[in-house]
């Protein structure tokens, strides 16, 4: 059993709201120690460094102060865990290369020892009722968009990576775009970075195919910044290689398009 200092001590603002019940409650079966201090954190919206409860939201109570990098990063990956779970059991079943998405992701950002806790974290989250509407609602009060276009953008890529993307997996995502305020483009934008057929292309850029040259330089012009690198820095390194790959392929989008056109 890993010790769970990966994440114990910097929970950030999932302490709190519905995903700090969902926590708070899933801890006591992965830690062996001070379980009731962690649940009372959650219960209580406050954070393991002492910073007090502010405002009120759906499902639990939402702090005002400036969290640091890495509880920025934390709670990212927690928002992670918990979705990943509505993603995972979508389609009736629980599959091994969908797991080992999420495994790796944890892997490559808090090492070996972290995946043994975050996996026990997952499969207590998979015997969960997940409330996407109230998990979605309290990401979307406190991260920025560019780090919930980059939660979602991981998302897709679990719910692809049997090679199977089912209806139902499709619904759910689009459930949590709407639930974490996506635009409905963003979200569909993402979605088609991972299948290419002749119009997939134009979906990455959000524009139809008989959009004027002009405008497909400017939607690229706005893609990219929308989705620079950078926007996810505070995530971390791992989080903003991921996001520099996404950068790419809108750039390739971006490139076919020129070249079935002729555009300079």
């Amino acid at each position: 059993m890993g010790s769970l200092k990966w994440i114990v001590g910097f929970l950030g603002w999932v302490s709190g709201g519905p995903i700090g019940a969902l926590i708070g409650f899933l801890l006591g079966s992965v830690v062996e120690s001070g379980v009731d201090a962690l649940r009372r954190l959650a219960a209580d919206g406050m954070d393991p460094d002492g910073a007090a409860a502010g405002k009120s939201g759906m499902g639990g109570t939402y702090r005002t102060r400036t969290y640091s990098a890495a509880e920025q990063r934390n709670s990212f990956m927690i928002s992670l865990l918990v979705l990943s779970s509505a993603v995972i059991r979508a389609d009736g079943r629980v599959s091994a290369a969908e797991l080992n998405v999420v495994r790796e992701f944890i892997r490559r950002n808090f090492g070996d020892a972290a995946v043994e806790d975050a996996t026990r974290i997952l499969d207590g989250l998979n015997r969960e009722q997940i409330n996407i509407y109230e998990v979605g609602a309290q990401i979307a009060m406190y991260m920025n968009y560019s780090q919930r276009l980059q939660l979602f953008h991981y998302l897709v890529q679990i719910a692809i990576a049997d090679g199977d993307f089912s209806k139902s997996e499709k619904d759910v995502l689009e459930s949590i775009a709407a639930a974490i305020r996506l635009n409905a483009a963003d979200a569909a934008s993402v979605i088609a970075m991972h299948y290419e057929d002749k119009d997939s292309a134009y979906a990455v850029l959000e524009i139809s195919p008989d959009a004027t040259d002009e405008e497909v330089k400017t939607a690229y012009r706005r893609m990219a910044m929308k989705n620079h690198p950078d926007k996810v820095a505070a995530l971390g390194p791992e989080v903003q290689k991921t996001a520099e790959e996404k950068f790419r392929r809108i750039q390739q989008a971006y490139e076919t398009i020129k070249k079935q056109r002729g555009m300079n």
